[in-house]
């Protein structure tokens, strides 16, 4: 059902690095130096096949296919009140990029087992990351395999892979020599018509494209990735000294305006387009309600690394 190499792990020493960017959306600034002691992390996304262990371990059900609770949604219809999760409709025609509810559509019965909805499933796509997971979901997988989700700064430490500053994993140019490193979006007729020249219309098996520098996969685009820290519309710091392991400990006081609270989500995903949404880079960072999964949204883990020895 899985290949083994799905379960690699990479250990980073850690290191001091410039996190954010000034030279794309203002949520990344400002740059600053940041330290992270070692970790390793996965190779690659969690897959549908580690996910489905999980699930059948645990019994765990995720909460896309958990009835949703009327308190929640005063006046809402009883018959709208069914598990389910957020899907990507291509529209037929040229929309409004300002509207995402033209491509977005939430669909009854949904899951990481149907990724398109009913009629869909996972049993052609084992080696394809798992989607349709909320914050919670991800946690909880993350605990059973004996991990946690990444800090903000540890994922963008490990998605740099050793190059400093530069705008994408692999260096400055999107498309070095020609050549397409990511699952993202193909062409500029976003969110209806991809040339396909990726040969994948959403998600790919992870390890489809080349690793980083850290020999990590995926760690741009194919879908989004779940981190542990809340979301802030700045990166929080004081410009004197180099926090070492931060973390988002508390709500962004912004906050309180959203009903649900976001968490970071990194990496951009199949559905980054140039010419809408140039996230697929290391810097890159969005908020995400921690509730709502989707299906561009996954996740990897990372686990501690012991202590050297004193000599």
């Amino acid at each position: 059902m899985h290949h083994p190499a799905s379960r690699r792990r990479v250990e980073l020493p850690g290191g001091t690095f410039a996190m954010g960017s000034e030279a794309h959306y203002s949520e990344e600034a400002p740059v600053h130096r940041v330290q992270v002691n070692a970790f390793a992390i996965d190779a690659y996304e969690v897959t549908n096949a580690r996910f489905a262990e999980f699930v059948a371990a645990t019994g765990h059900v995720t909460v896309a296919e958990r009835p949703l609770d009327p308190a929640d949604f005063p006046g809402a219809p009883a018959e709208n009140l069914v598990p389910g999760s957020m899907v990507f409709t291509p529209p037929p025609g040229p929309v409004d990029l300002r509207h995402l509810s033209q491509w977005w559509t939430w669909m009854r019965g949904a899951s990481w087992r149907a990724p398109e909805g009913p009629g869909s499933s996972v049993e052609d796509r084992w080696e394809h990351p798992v989607v349709h997971v909320a914050y919670d979901d991800a946690a909880a997988y993350a605990t059973w395999a004996g991990a946690r989700l990444p800090t903000e700064a540890e994922w963008e430490f490990a998605a740099r892979g050793g190059l400093e500053g530069a705008a994408f994993t692999w260096g400055d140019q999107p498309r070095p020599e020609g050549r397409l490193m990511a699952n993202t979006w193909d062409g500029p007729d976003f969110p209806w018509r991809s040339t396909g020249e990726s040969g994948f219309e959403r998600t790919a098996p992870v390890g489809s494209f080349p690793a980083n520098g850290f020999g990590l996969h995926d760690m741009a685009g194919n879908v989004w990735e779940w981190t542990g820290d809340w979301w802030t519309s700045r990166h929080a710091t004081d410009g004197c000294c180099v926090p070492i392991d931060p973390r988002e400990a508390s709500l962004d006081p912004a906050q309180p305006q959203f009903r649900i609270p976001r968490k970071v989500i990194k990496g951009g995903s199949h559905l980054c387009a140039d010419t809408y949404c140039l996230r697929y880079r290391p810097a890159a960072r969005r908020a995400q309600m921690i509730d709502t999964g989707m299906s561009h949204v996954g996740f990897r883990c990372v686990w501690p690394v012991p202590a050297p020895e004193r000599t």
